[in-house]
């Protein structure tokens, strides 16, 4: 069992993602929105990344979302997967998994997505510790991935539709997947130790 739960990284982590979402409405002027200019700023935009040199955007785009309903969503989903994952893996795994997942979704993004089309939230990072949590519990107790796989495969499935960035989250939950399956692998099974009771009667 992991070491996080102490220090509460998910909370830390929506409480993070909240601020910064109070942070661009209040410059934005907008609550119900985020602005064009905040998301042009923080979010990520490829061409402003190649050519102009803004790299932090693959970063602050994992705080940045498009509207109230946005990061309500995402950090109701943060709140699930990141709670279980405290439970299974130590706070420089759990940051490694969130963050590494957003960074190589937001990286395949800059690879595929258009120059100008912006890209913003957490969801990269979410999937990647849905993944982790998810092979992890079946690779610890010497269980087939398969149905983790296809488990995790099918919510990706169901994400997908008009304005979602599914490259975030193909990056996201693979990098979450291959994670928890190493932390998995290369951690022993706990083990369990059973009494059995034989009983004799004395004719």
């Amino acid at each position: 069992m992991g070491n996080s739960q102490k220090f509460k990284p998910t909370l830390i982590l929506i409480a993070l993602n909240i601020a910064f979402y109070i942070y661009t409405s209040v410059v934005g002027g907008d609550f119900l929105n985020t602005s064009v200019d905040m998301i042009l700023q923080y979010g990520q935009v490829n061409s402003l990344v190649i050519y102009s040199g803004y790299y932090y955007q693959l970063l602050t785009s994992m705080f940045v979302h498009a509207n109230i309903a946005h990061i309500a969503g995402n950090m109701l989903f943060l709140l699930i997967f990141g709670l279980r994952g405290e439970e299974m893996f130590s706070l420089p795994e759990f940051l490694s998994i969130y963050f590494l997942g957003g960074l190589t979704g937001n990286l395949l993004s800059l690879l595929l997505l258009p120059l100008n089309v912006p890209s913003v939230g957490a969801s990269g990072a979410i999937f990647a510790m849905f993944g982790a949590a998810t092979i992890y519990a079946r690779r610890t107790v010497s269980q087939s991935i398969i149905g983790a796989l296809i488990y995790a495969f099918f919510l990706l499935f169901l994400s997908s539709g008009p304005g979602v960035n599914n490259f975030a989250h193909i990056g996201g939950l693979v990098t979450g997947l291959l994670i928890g399956y190493l932390l998995a692998t290369r951690r022993k099974p706990e083990t369990r130790y059973t009494t059995s009771y034989s009983y004799s009667t004395v004719p």
